[in-house]
């Protein structure tokens, strides 16, 4: 498990420092915020040395230096297909609705 620290956060920008292998480009990386939810990152830069630069995927408000990321090992994926028409869903592809789908119309 490839695992990093927060090193700095500029609003969504976040830049976390990693002590092995730096993440591919667009690898998602996750992280618990103090409040025990989970925060996605996605890389954007590798920076040089050790330290790569990300984007949330939700609010960073409460998070500080020296929080342990965690490299996912894949990319952000959302569904597609018959099962996702007609509800909407966030960036990551979790539903934002309960409803059924829409019917489709020919």
């Amino acid at each position: 498990m490839n695992t990093g620290i927060v090193t700095q956060v500029i609003g969504p920008v976040v830049d976390v420092a990693f002590a092995k292998e730096l993440p591919p480009i667009y690898q998602a990386l996750e992280l618990t915020m103090p409040d025990k939810a989970k925060l996605v990152l996605e890389v954007q830069q590798h920076l040089g040395g050790s330290t790569v630069r990300t984007v949330a995927m939700g609010s960073t408000d409460g998070l500080a230096r020296g929080v342990e990321v965690v490299d996912s090992g894949e990319v952000i994926t959302v569904p597609v297909g018959p099962e996702t028409l007609g509800r909407m869903v966030d960036v990551l592809g979790g539903a934002l609705a309960d409803s059924p789908p829409q019917s489709k119309i020919h």
